[in-house]
């Protein structure tokens, strides 16, 4: 259980500063698509651009993955 909380936990802190970068470098994060979605349905997908998709859907689930990464690592030393 423990383990799964350190690695949750990680990848919270990487979320947060990724969304805090993303938000600098003026790409859309998941918040602004969803808003996007809530307010042109549909079309909201016609509304964003190609980096953002490349964001969205291939950076930030890797981001997200090296978060996992690192919550494990950090379990694995100090505890094994």
């Amino acid at each position: 259980m423990l383990k799964i909380y350190i690695i949750g936990l990680a990848i919270l802190i990487i979320a947060i500063i990724a969304n805090g970068i993303v938000v600098k470098l003026g790409l859309k994060s998941w918040y602004d698509f969803i808003e996007l979605l809530s307010a042109h349905g549909s079309s909201a997908f016609t509304k964003i651009n190609i980096i953002d998709y490349l964001w969205l859907f291939i950076g930030y689930p890797l981001v997200l993955g090296l978060g996992y990464l690192m919550g494990n690592k950090v379990f694995q030393l100090i505890f094994d």
